[in-house]
C-alpha cells in the first residue's frame, strides 16, 4: 500500500510542476482537454479489446493523468478538489454497496444491480435511465439501456422470447421495405437492430466489443486481398466483384482467425 501512495503522490506532484512551468500544460482547459480524453478512452478499448496488456497499463497511466488533470484545473477554479474527488467516490462506493458495508442480503450479482439502481432512485435520480450519458457511442448505449430497464423488471423471460422479436422486428422491416418507405425501413432498421443488441445480452455477449473484433477481422481481410491483388500486379479498382470475392475466399482459408 505504501508504494502504491508514493507512486499516487509522485504522479501528483509531476502534474502540479507541469500545471506551473510547462507552457502547454498551462495552457489547457477542461474544454481543450475533453478530445483527449476521447482518445485516451478509445485506446484503452482498443488495448483491452486486443488483450494487450502492456497498452492497457499503458492507457490506464495516460487516462489516470487526466484525471489528475482535470481535478487541477479544478481546484484552480475553486470548483473541487482531488481530495473530494476521491472521498466523493469513496462515499458512493459505501453508499452503494450496503451489502458489504451494511446489513442488506445479496444471494447474486442481479440483487446487487438491483440495489444499485433502487439507491440511485433514493438519491434523487427521476428515472432509471438518467444515468445513461447521451453522448454514448449507440451500440453501447443501447446496452445499457436495456440492463437498467433489467434492473425494474423490464426483462424478457428467456432468450427464445428475445429471438421472436428480433424476428418479428425483422418482418417489419422487410415490410417497410416492399412499402419503399424510407422513414419507415429507418425505424424499424434501428429497432432490428436495438433488439439484436437485446439478444446478444442474453447470450452473454458484449455486443460493442464484438462487433469491433469484426470491423478488425474485416479490416485485416480486406488488406490481405489488397496485397494479394497487388501482388499479381493487379488493383482492386479495376477487378470485378467475382475477381475480388475469389481473392476473399482465399484469404479466409489462409487465416480464419486474424
Amino acid at each position: 500500500m505504501k508504494n502504491t501512495a508514493d507512486s499516487f503522490l509522485r504522479l501528483v506532484k509531476i502534474m502540479d510542476e507541469l500545471r506551473e512551468k510547462c507552457p502547454w500544460d498551462k495552457k489547457q482547459t477542461i474544454h481543450s482537454l475533453r478530445s483527449m480524453t476521447l482518445e485516451e478512452t478509445y485506446e484503452l478499448t482498443d488495448a483491452i479489446t486486443d488483450e494487450d496488456w502492456k497498452g492497457i497499463r499503458e492507457e490506464l497511466g495516460d487516462l489516470l493523468l487526466h484525471i489528475l488533470f482535470y481535478s487541477k484545473i479544478g481546484s484552480e477554479e475553486n470548483k473541487f478538489t482531488l481530495v473530494e474527488v476521491m472521498n466523493g467516490i469513496s462515499e458512493k462506493l459505501i453508499v452503494r454497496h450496503p451489502h458489504i458495508y451494511g446489513d442488506v442480503k445479496v444471494d447474486n450479482e442481479e440483487d446487487v444491480k438491483k440495489n444499485w439502481e433502487k439507491i440511485k432512485i433514493k438519491e434523487g435520480k427521476k428515472s432509471v435511465l438518467s444515468g445513461v450519458p447521451p453522448s454514448l457511442p449507440a451500440v453501447v448505449k443501447a446496452t445499457r439501456i436495456q440492463e437498467k430497464a433489467k434492473q425494474v423488471g423490464f426483462e424478457w423471460e428467456n432468450k427464445n422470447d428475445v429471438w421472436k422479436k428480433v424476428e418479428e422486428e425483422i418482418s417489419e422491416l422487410q415490410q417497410a421495405i416492399e412499402q419503399n418507405n424510407q422513414t419507415n425501413i429507418e425505424e424499424e432498421f434501428g429497432d432490428v437492430m436495438f433488439s439484436l443488441i437485446n439478444y446478444a445480452r442474453f447470450l452473454h455477449v458484449d455486443a460493442e466489443g464484438v462487433l469491433e473484433r469484426t470491423n478488425k477481422k474485416f479490416i485485416h481481410r480486406f488488406q490481405q486481398m489488397e496485397n494479394i491483388a497487388g501482388n499479381n500486379g493487379k488493383n482492386l479498382t479495376d477487378m470485378n466483384l467475382d475477381e475480388m470475392d475469389a481473392i476473399w475466399n482465399e484469404v479466409k482459408k489462409q487465416n480464419t482467425n486474424p
